[in-house]
């Protein structure tokens, strides 16, 4: 019994509190230590490739960088880039670009990147490319250096994750991505022609890979050094921490478990404490408020039925008040206008549902929808309207996923996560759900704000999947494609 009461006792605590506090205080300078030196390590690189990239650019003629990328760009023309991609051979290339007056000024071009190349001894890859726009997943490669075939002039590559979405016409950000051709830094800077148009983008990839593996090295090093000055401190606060704070409680808990108070005991007898403490500080305050509380027992012992009143009416109080604040909690997950959940609410059920992935124990689906021609609706007839449409697609949306939590994320965004029965169902729901919302939406005698219409889209959980967040995206892109299929079949704008 003595035993297990040493394992929770106070003293025990202590320890545990202030080995936790060093290690966090000295993991987390670490930690942040890392962190800075990272980032502006990171800073410079990206500064690097970047400040090449717009230096390249200007270095290179707009002109004919158009009318090389029109060329690409024909049919005619990739019809010979295949064969000759096909074939390895670079001659229909050669002999087309002749054709078009364009073999010279390529060849000048080429060989001047591959010089800038081979002399800027930090970088690793210098290329010229056109961004088929924000939309667009694959872009073209227009001219690389002289270690890859010509025929590379014109290949549309499958862009990268990491530019997924990006706008090409505003800024394409400075990226460090690990891929089939290693730790790369990659910037582009555009190109424009004279009347202020993008022709194309220089993209400069600066290597690395020997910066990480330096990285790494040092992270293992500052690992080191903060667990030696760790235990040097540890060892410190523990004695302190001992012979200031546990020594003295527990002399005081040890009398404290001589108190037995009854009626008609002195405090000698009830085993009230007394103890020669003249610490000055609060261990002190403390010996001194049980003393006092225990004489205050002994001299309030025939109170105590009002004393056991008075501690009934508290209980009633506290649970009171967490039923109270159980309310409020309820409330703070709820959206207020459909009652389903909200954005708090999908990010808690996101966080869960990341920690089954972790233990490889999910079988689930991601349903996103969004809600048609909400913005005409509020414009033309008022937001009252507005949320009277938003709580009739969502009662749509409810009564064809009876079982599965439905979170608003949006204003016109819902999420839904299908489990079990619904999972098992998701073809016939999803096809149940677009079918209605169609069907809604062609009743045209009804009021604008009757005919509920909305975009749907689903994804299933993929055993690479290592987020739901990858889910999440691939219904989101269903939904912008079945949402795109709307415009198109009613003419919409939104």
């Amino acid at each position: 019994m003595s035993s297990e009461k040493k394992k929770t006792s106070l003293g025990r605590k202590m320890y545990i509190f202030v080995i936790l506090t060093v290690l966090t205080a000295a993991f987390g300078i670490t930690a942040i230590s890392y962190y800075i030196n990272v980032s502006q390590i990171d800073t410079y690189f990206k500064n690097l490739a970047l400040h090449s990239a717009e230096n390249y650019a200007t270095l290179v003629d707009p002109d004919f960088l158009a009318r090389l990328r029109d060329v690409a760009m024909s049919e005619e023309y990739q019809a010979v880039r295949d064969e000759a991609e096909e074939n390895d051979d670079e001659a229909p290339i050669e002999e087309y670009l002749k054709k078009e007056g364009l073999w010279e000024e390529y060849c000048q071009h080429r060989e001047h990147l591959s010089n800038y190349l081979h002399n800027m001894k930090d970088l690793k890859y210098l290329y010229i490319v056109m961004w088929n726009g924000k939309d667009g997943d694959h872009d073209m490669y227009l001219l690389d250096d002289d270690e890859n075939p010509i025929y590379e002039t014109g290949y549309w590559e499958l862009r990268e994750a990491e530019f997924e979405g990006v706008d090409p016409d505003v800024n394409i950000p400075t990226t460090i991505s690990h891929g089939d051709w290693g730790w790369l830094c990659s910037a582009y800077a555009p190109v424009y022609d004279k009347d202020g148009n993008i022709i194309c983008h220089i993209g400069c990839d600066v290597g690395m890979e020997d910066v990480m593996r330096e990285r790494h090295t040092n992270l293992t090093y500052m690992i080191i050094s903060a667990i030696l000055l760790t235990a040097a401190v540890l060892a410190f606060a523990v004695h302190f921490a001992n012979k200031v704070v546990i020594k003295p409680l527990d002399r005081l808990t040890s009398e404290m478990k001589r108190f037995r108070p009854a009626e008609s005991k002195s405090y000698d007898e009830a085993g009230v404490i007394s103890l020669d403490i003249k610490s000055r500080d609060e261990i002190e305050d403390l010996y001194e408020g049980i003393r006092s509380m225990q004489i205050n027992i002994i001299d309030h012992l025939n109170d105590l039925s009002v004393m056991q009143k008075d501690k009934e009416k508290a209980e009633n109080e506290v649970r009171d008040k967490e039923k109270m604040i159980g309310q409020i909690s309820q409330e703070a997950y709820r959206d207020s206008l459909t009652c389903v959940g909200n954005k708090a609410a999908y990010f808690r059920k996101a966080k869960e549902l990341n920690t089954e992935i972790e233990n490889g124990e999910t079988e689930l689906a991601v349903v996103m929808v969004d809600i048609n021609e909400l913005k005409k609706i509020n414009d033309s007839y008022g937001h009252n309207a507005g949320d009277a449409y938003i709580k009739g697609c969502c009662h749509v949306i409810c009564d064809v996923f009876k079982h599965s939590p439905v979170f608003r994320i949006g204003g016109d965004e819902f999420v839904v996560i299908l489990r079990d029965e619904d999972y098992r169902n998701r073809i016939a729901n999803i096809t149940l759900l677009k079918k209605r919302f169609e069907d809604y939406y062609n009743q045209t005698g009804k009021d604008a704000w009757l005919r509920y219409s909305a975009s749907v889209g689903m994804a299933e959980f993929a055993s690479d999947d290592s987020n739901i967040e990858l889910v999440f995206r691939r219904a989101d892109k269903a939904m912008y494609e079945d949402k795109l299929a709307f415009k198109e079949k009613y003419h919409t704008s939104r």
